[in-house]
């Protein structure tokens, strides 16, 4: 099962719908060996496609600098589908390379940019073989009322 807070989910949806009709796709990052999702890191879409992803190079490479500095991994790899359904497509599968992850898609077929519904759907994908998970949403942390 995916615990993720709103916030996250809410920003997955709008990095979705401003890269419609092309492909959103990034990541989402949590303390090293924990499966809890806490900071997004929206990504450019090096292919600028509406029908694949590809993380910029680059941008990948310094991202995972400052992951590996702030003692970090990759608990969330998301991307959207313009078109079709949220479901791992074959090439999803492919290159499905992080055994960890939580492969998170965003559907945003029946609304584009607009508002409107949008499918959020999460999968495990190991040695090809794909699992959906159920998704608990937590309310957005309140900044108010932590502590020191």
């Amino acid at each position: 099962m995916l615990r993720i807070s709103q916030d996250l989910v809410d920003g997955m949806v709008a990095h979705a719908r401003a890269d419609h009709p092309d492909e959103a796709c990034g990541v989402i990052a949590g303390p090293e060996g924990s499966d809890t999702p806490l900071r997004l890191v929206p990504m450019i879409n090096a292919d600028r496609s509406p029908t694949f992803f590809r993380f910029d190079p680059s941008e990948q490479l310094e991202i995972s600098k400052q992951m590996w500095a702030a003692d970090e991994e990759i608990v969330v790899v998301y991307h959207s589908h313009t078109a079709t359904e949220a479901y791992p497509s074959r090439t999803d599968v492919s290159y499905a390379a992080e055994p960890q992850a939580h492969y998170v898609l965003v559907s945003t077929a029946e609304s584009g940019r607009e508002p409107g519904p949008v499918s959020v759907r999460s999968f495990r994908i190991l040695e090809g073989v794909v699992t959906e998970e159920e998704i608990e949403v937590l309310p957005a942390p309140d900044a108010q009322g932590e502590t020191e």
